[in-house]
């Protein structure tokens, strides 16, 4: 299975299924401003520790469904703490990428489970059926969440497309025909990936 991490959805399955961002630091975010404004620092620590429970749960409960019913899980390189460094940050961080991808690790190593970083890519841009780059492209292009490759005229959700085309970049086990490099685009994905 292929996961693509984004802000909009926390993560993005090959089969279309889409762990919500949860908004769990945002949701509680102006009563956390107000204790700390009245010098509760308590009450703003349990505020901060309650976002991050419902945070951990959430991605634990995601997590384990999907080592439960997959063998191979692929994600990409997105790097959460680059990303911090931007005006993103807030929305990055609240996300929780980096313990799904310690949780996906962990679970995995311990179910005997393949858990794969492939490169990110033209992930977004590549088609997952003729592999034309024909996507949306750009930082502007951001707020296109679904569209139509001019190649061969399949309609693509912008995170779903990401997501299988990280599956089909999966490493290959043995040496793969054709290439000398550990990466290759495979045309079908095996089922139950």
């Amino acid at each position: 299975m292929g996961i693509d991490l984004g802000l909009k959805d926390t993560a993005a399955s090959s089969d279309g299924d889409k762990l919500r961002a949860g908004r769990f630091y945002r949701g509680i975010e102006h009563q956390i401003a107000q204790a700390q404004r009245r010098g509760h620092k308590r009450q703003a620590k349990r505020l901060h520790r309650q976002a991050a429970n419902r945070r951990r749960n959430a991605l634990h409960q995601f997590s384990r469904s999907i080592v439960d019913r997959y063998q191979s899980i692929v994600f990409g390189d997105v790097s959460s703490l680059k990303l911090a460094k931007t005006r993103m940050a807030k929305a990055v961080l609240d996300s929780g990428w980096g313990i799904l991808k310690a949780q996906l690790h962990a679970k995995g190593q311990q179910a005997g489970r393949s858990v794969q970083v492939v490169s990110e890519y033209h992930s977004t841009r590549a088609c997952s059926s003729c592999r034309a780059l024909t996507g949306p492209a750009g930082l502007d292009s951001l707020v296109v969440r679904s569209w139509l490759c001019r190649e061969c005229g399949v309609t693509h959700d912008r995170d779903v497309n990401a997501a299988r085309n990280h599956l089909s970049r999966r490493v290959c086990r043995r040496p793969c025909a054709g290439t000398s490099h550990h990466t290759q685009w495979k045309s079908r994905a095996r089922p139950m990936d």
